[in-house]
């Protein structure tokens, strides 16, 4: 007994978020919504660019939020999945002629599989050992799309081209401002697909696995399905993600998609908040922005200041933007009363 106790006190475990904080209100889920939908009305098209790759982190974040913050599974190689993602949806277009919008399910079922395959022999690692192993498969990513064999259909080292597509139906609007509203209702689908399953019975045995992976065991969850299962979403939505980036950014090549990406993607789940799946927003914003930021104060000493401003970040809000949410939502309550 006093030896299973010490395997539950040593398993690393994800502090789990409090009631309410995985999801926004209704009403402010909406004015979000809202406020995201007029940006391009009265912006430039590399605004509506940038607000385009917000986006895109934001669901690539989104997914690694459900990987770590839903099961406590943790992951350094979400720019792996990306990349499969990204390339996916390039060759499809490029070599089978495949209509852009039909790529994205189609990366997405492909990253499903290879995140579950994957997630299959990392069940048993757990902790840091299952971050070493994403990280191993995030190196290798650029390596293996370099290989001669897979060149015919990945470019190699010189990528391939995408074309950007024009808006259908003959609207008229720009190529940015059209791709920008359509990944803003991929991105809202997939945050209110996300919300519906951490409330469905697999989300609620992903938060048991989180908590107590023994006590879940105990009581009658399939551990180990879960695990895999939550590793697959997660592929799959980040793949989704690579898609619509590749989309984006009209090229793949695999020095885009390197260990750096994988390790911004983890820092802005931090930032944003671990299992609250509305900080996915803000940390992607931070993983876009402040890295400018940095640059406008010092570009030589660019890494540093990023450095400094990250310390700062986690120092004041140890719980990331969840940490700032609640503590507005408290105030907004106290004024209320």
């Amino acid at each position: 007994m006093a030896a299973a106790q010490e395997v539950v006190t040593e398993t690393p475990t994800v502090e789990a978020p409090p009631k309410r904080a995985m999801t926004l209100g209704y009403g402010t889920s909406l004015a979000l919504l809202g406020l995201l939908a007029v940006v391009p009305l009265f912006a430039k098209n590399f605004i509506i660019f940038q607000m385009t790759t917000l986006l895109i982190y934001a669901l690539a974040v989104l997914a690694l939020n459900i990987l770590t913050g839903g099961s406590g599974q943790f992951s350094l190689g979400q720019s792996a999945f990306y990349a499969v993602g990204a390339y996916s949806s390039a060759i499809l277009m490029e070599h089978a002629n495949i209509n852009y919008a039909l790529t994205l399910p189609i990366s997405g079922v492909i990253c499903f599989a290879f995140g579950y395959l994957f997630g299959k022999p990392a069940l048993r690692l757990s902790g840091i050992y299952l971050a070493l192993a994403t990280f191993a498969l995030a190196t290798a990513m650029p390596q293996l799309l370099k290989l001669g064999v897979l060149e015919p259909w990945t470019g190699g080292v010189q990528g391939l081209v995408v074309d950007k597509p024009d808006a259908p139906f003959g609207l008229k609007m720009s190529q940015d401002m059209w791709l920008y509203y359509f990944t803003l209702a991929v991105s809202t689908a997939i945050y209110i697909f996300s919300v519906n399953l951490l409330k469905s019975r697999s989300g609620r045995a992903f938060m048991a696995i989180r908590d107590n992976e023994i006590a879940a065991s105990a009581m009658g969850i399939d551990v180990a399905r879960y695990k895999t299962l939550a590793f697959g979403i997660s592929a799959g939505i980040t793949g989704v993600a690579g898609a619509l980036g590749a989309i984006a950014v009209q090229f793949v090549a695999p020095d885009s998609y390197t260990v750096t990406l994988a390790i911004s993607l983890f820092l802005g789940m931090v930032v944003g908040g671990v299992g609250w799946l509305p900080g996915s927003i803000v940390g992607a914003a931070f993983i876009i922005f402040v890295p400018n930021i940095a640059e406008s104060i010092s570009k030589g000493l660019s890494g540093a200041v990023f450095g400094v401003l990250l310390f700062l970040v986690i120092f004041l809000m140890p719980h990331g933007a969840r940490q700032v949410a609640m503590f507005g939502q408290r105030l907004v309550g106290k004024l209320w009363k």
